[in-house]
């Protein structure tokens, strides 16, 4: 009698677990759990992408720095020689400053409300 209760108490349990487990993986199989397992495992793959993206943007800056500092280097580019002191124009001359006004005109007048 102990045996049959053993076995008959094995076998409930057995398909109590096994309800239970097919029951959670039907649930987990719905269309609106697949969306959102499908969704989630999409944004995941974004963030990865994106921290790689960024690490190889990272690296790909310092390396351009250290090529761009080993030219520099090749080329003496980066020393700093003296440089003479920049020398300053004047944009636009001032005619009021002309001691002396010219009185005597040039053929091409500069009045713009004068008919050609």
């Amino acid at each position: 009698m102990f045996r049959r209760t053993f076995w008959f108490t094995s076998g409930v349990a057995a398909g109590v677990w096994a309800t239970t487990k097919v029951n959670r993986k039907l649930r987990q199989l719905t269309p609106e759990n697949l969306a959102v397992s499908a969704a989630n495992k999409a944004i995941d793959a974004g963030h990865r992408l994106k921290d790689r993206a960024v690490g190889f943007a990272l690296d790909v800056r310092d390396n351009m720095a250290q090529r761009e500092a080993e030219l520099g280097d090749a080329l003496g580019i980066n020393e700093n020689p003296e440089l003479p002191s920049p020398r300053r124009y004047a944009a636009i001359e001032n005619r009021n400053s002309l001691k002396s006004v010219d009185n005597d005109r040039t053929t091409y007048s500069y009045n713009r409300n004068e008919d050609h």
